[in-house]
């Protein structure tokens, strides 16, 4: 009976991470045609061309990025190399829109560059001309130095994993140190990279603080300014659904690069890993400079401008107010993680117990929904919901003559529901990553020793699983604080949260009170980035002890 309910509860988690996907869909399809029409002449070629050159520009910068950072660090030895290999990550730890707030302050005809430049020259404002970043190009500027560590985790990875034999062998053969990268380290890395870059892309398109703020018009903005600007669910619920099959697209080339990638695994050597090699002079300075400089551009610049906006704005996180927005944030974060995490839980324990094709099937529905922009799972929740409310506030009259209002639209349940669908595949990898260390003879021994699935799942595998899923529940903790369109729109009547706050003031061009709660946000999202930091750091000191040459026996 309790094995029942189990499984029950997972299937019922399922459906609702692909409900809001589905009506979606359905809201879509049954809108008027003539709104499709409307939108095929006006905005719909401008959204097309805005995200696609959006995505090419940021799958173009973070792959270059993140690769060569990956390849410099995994191959070479140069100053500061142990601590470069760390930092790289940290600018995971800002959500792009904080970047944007932070360089549109620093590099605006009034900002602290601009100043200073026609201070020095003389110039007056039409005697030079400055790059605009507030533009598409500034844009994609701004996500790739939040995304480009997706791609240097997954290609440093493959090129540790790499073995030496290849390398080596084409050098013998000639090729100099460019020409064997090329024609051999890269090919054999290019899955992990795809797969990274996928993911950056991913992230892309589900942007909206970033555009709104640049003036950027994209399928995002074009969702949220059809929904309230607007008002016209339909136009919103289309743009949606073509963001959706954009989105779904890049799924299923991420999973087919998935495959890839364990199938070049496979061919790997067993002969040795990549040595590093040391780097000298120039070449070294060089190395150190490049390392740095995607960290310094996307986590330490953005952290010192935004410190000197907030000391400046005469605001304090300690305000009444400020403390509401920090209280709101935590608890849908706080409640999006527990549930997310729950969830995960029952249908990662469920395709545990009943392998099989239902169970595959099972897994890709739960996390279908990390693929998907939030505005477009607001919208999902938002048509059937507002629907639903308005027939049981209709039924109310007739048979009471009361109006019940609305009891699921613009509440936190709701959103927190939101949050779910978005982010349940990053608590799935992590609950499968830690599960599968667990034999499935273990088990087995515990099923033959009167252990039902209840107790199973409570004394065998949480216990051990214990690491993973504090790794899952800070990481949907944080990307759920961070997220914004689906907060956006969903968020509870007069119930704002600190992204919400610092979109708001960023709106309305109040940039220092905006850098308030947007260092906040950066600090909490240092917790996971952290951890990830400490992994990496163990990793390389486990590499390096076991590359190390061992002392020969006398």
């Amino acid at each position: 009976m309790a094995e029942r309910f189990l499984y029950a509860l997972a299937w019922l988690v399922a459906a609702a991470c692909l409900a809001p996907i589905a009506a979606a869909a359905v809201a879509a399809l049954a809108g008027d045609l003539a709104t499709w029409n409307g939108l095929v002449t006006t905005v719909l070629p401008v959204y097309v061309v805005n995200t696609l050159l959006l995505v090419l520009l940021v799958a173009a910068g973070a792959a270059a990025v993140g690769t060569g950072a990956a390849w410099l660090v995994t191959m070479y030895r140069f100053p500061g190399v142990r601590i470069l290999e760390v930092v790289l990550v940290l600018p995971l730890a800002f959500p792009a829109y904080v970047l944007a707030y932070a360089y549109t302050d620093l590099l605006s005809h009034p900002g602290l560059v601009q100043s200073t430049l026609r201070a020095v020259t003389g110039w007056g404002p039409r005697d030079y001309w400055f790059p605009n970043v507030r533009s598409l190009p500034g844009a994609a500027t701004m996500l790739v130095c939040v995304y480009y560590p997706y791609v240097y985790l997954l290609a440093r990875t493959a090129f540790a994993q790499q073995s030496a034999t290849a390398y080596l062998a084409a050098r013998t053969l000639g090729q100099g140190p460019w020409g064997a990268f090329f024609r051999v380290s890269l090919p054999i890395a290019r899955p992990a990279i795809a797969a990274g870059t996928l993911l950056a892309v991913m992230e892309t398109i589900a942007d909206y603080g970033t555009v709104a703020h640049f003036n950027v018009r994209t399928f995002s903005t074009g969702i949220y300014q059809s929904w309230f600007a607007m008002q016209d669910r339909a136009a919103a619920a289309q743009l949606a659904l073509c963001l959706l099959g954009f989105a779904l697209l890049l799924a299923a080339l991420e999973r087919v690069q998935r495959g890839q990638t364990r199938s070049y695994m496979r061919g790997g050597g067993r002969l040795g890993g990549m040595a590093r090699q040391p780097l000298a002079g120039w070449r070294a300075a060089a190395a150190s400079l490049l390392c740095l400089l995607p960290v310094l551009v996307g986590f330490i610049l953005p952290a010192v401008v935004l410190g000197g906006m907030a000391a400046g704005s005469g605001q304090s996180v300690l305000d009444p107010r400020y403390l509401r927005f920090v209280s709101h944030s935590l608890l849908l974060a706080g409640c999006a993680a527990a549930v997310t995490v729950a969830g995960a839980i029952l249908i990662g324990f469920r395709a545990r117990m009943r392998p099989g094709r239902s169970s595959r099937l099972l897994l890709l529905g739960a996390g279908l929904g990390y693929a998907v922009p939030g505005a477009v799972i607001a919208v999902g929740l938002l048509v059937p919901f507002a629907g639903l409310d308005n027939l049981i506030d209709a039924w109310a009259r007739e048979r009471f003559g009361v109006s019940t209002g609305l009891l699921f639209t613009g509440t936190i349940g709701l959103l927190v529901v939101a949050y779910m669908v978005r982010f349940m595949a990053v608590a799935l990898n992590a609950f499968d990553a830690g599960l599968a260390t667990v034999s499935p003879h273990i088990d087995a021994v515990a099923r033959t020793l009167g252990r039902g699935p209840m107790g199973l799942l409570g004394r065998v595998h949480l216990p051990v699983l214990r690491g993973s899923l504090l790794t899952a529940l800070l990481i949907v903790f944080v990307d759920s604080l961070k997220e914004l369109p689906a907060t956006l729109i969903m968020r509870p009547f007069n119930f704002d949260t600190l992204a919400v706050q610092a979109y708001r003031l960023a709106a309305d061009e109040r940039l220092a009170a905006a850098a308030v709660p947007s260092l906040v946000i950066g600090g909490i999202g240092l917790l996971p980035v952290v951890l990830l930091c400490r992994a990496i750091s163990a990793e390389g000191r486990k590499a390096a002890g076991a590359a190390a040459p061992r002392p020969s026996p006398a």
